[in-house]
């Protein structure tokens, strides 16, 4: 079969600790073992900071996103590519750190390029892991920032809830029901029905709290709510 000319570009974003790189990696497994060639664009931001031991300051954002980007770009000999996240986590993280919503601009032009944008939910328990957390008070900020530019900029996106084999599943099931139009192999990659609780399609709420809702059990409280604005200081 006469591949796509080019790839099905496939966005995980999310809060910290939220599976993001598992989900990539079981993603990538479970497509391939569908014949399906399939390459993970690792995050660059953890390279980074396990190269410079620390993380970056805030003039050093935008060569992150700008290489975050590129190397998702140059791959275009796959079926799927699956970025394990993009510049827009970048953008998010420079808005609530360092108040510099100067990324937004560029990290959402650049998101148009992706088939399907995964946003992780929060249902999974914080875990601690050197240099790349911040702590699970930053996970509800950083969430709630993601899904106001995704909304602001018009962007589709469907959030993925589950554990294990479950978000796995609903998961692909997500990226089959946008991004597999033209492309048979992926739409037969399909294991579960469409519309399964766990995976909600967000494009037009951008209020994760109507979620949280449905697992307040899981959830830690945390009731401060980031700018409304791109440019306005996070604090």
């Amino acid at each position: 079969m006469q591949r796509p000319a080019s790839p099905r570009r496939i966005a995980l974003l999310g809060a910290e600790s939220t599976g993001k790189s598992h989900l990539a990696t079981a993603l990538a497994e479970r497509l391939r073992s569908q014949g399906l060639s399939t390459v993970v664009v690792p995050e660059v931001l953890r390279g980074w900071c396990e190269r410079e031991g620390r993380t970056p300051r805030a003039h050093e954002q935008a060569a992150i996103a700008l290489e975050q980007a590129r190397q998702v770009l140059v791959c275009d000999g796959a079926d799927v590519v699956i970025a394990d996240t993009t510049p827009l986590m970048t953008a998010v993280y420079s808005h609530l750190l360092f108040a510099d919503g100067s990324l937004y601009e560029f990290s959402l032009h650049h998101q148009r390029v992706y088939d399907a944008t995964l946003v992780t939910g929060l249902d999974l328990p914080w875990m601690a892991d050197g240099l790349m957390r911040d702590g699970p008070q930053v996970r509800e900020p950083v969430d709630r920032l993601l899904r106001d530019a995704l909304a602001r900029a018009g962007l589709g996106w469907q959030v993925v809830y589950g554990r294990g084999e479950r978000r796995l599943e609903n998961a692909l099931n997500a990226i089959i029901s946008v991004a597999s139009r033209g492309h048979p192999a992926l739409e037969n990659s399909r294991n579960v029905p469409q519309n399964t609780p766990e995976t909600r399609l967000c494009a037009a709420c951008g209020d994760p709290d109507c979620e949280r809702r449905l697992f307040s059990g899981l959830l830690e409280p945390d009731r401060r709510r980031p700018p409304d604005r791109f440019n306005e200081p996070a604090g």
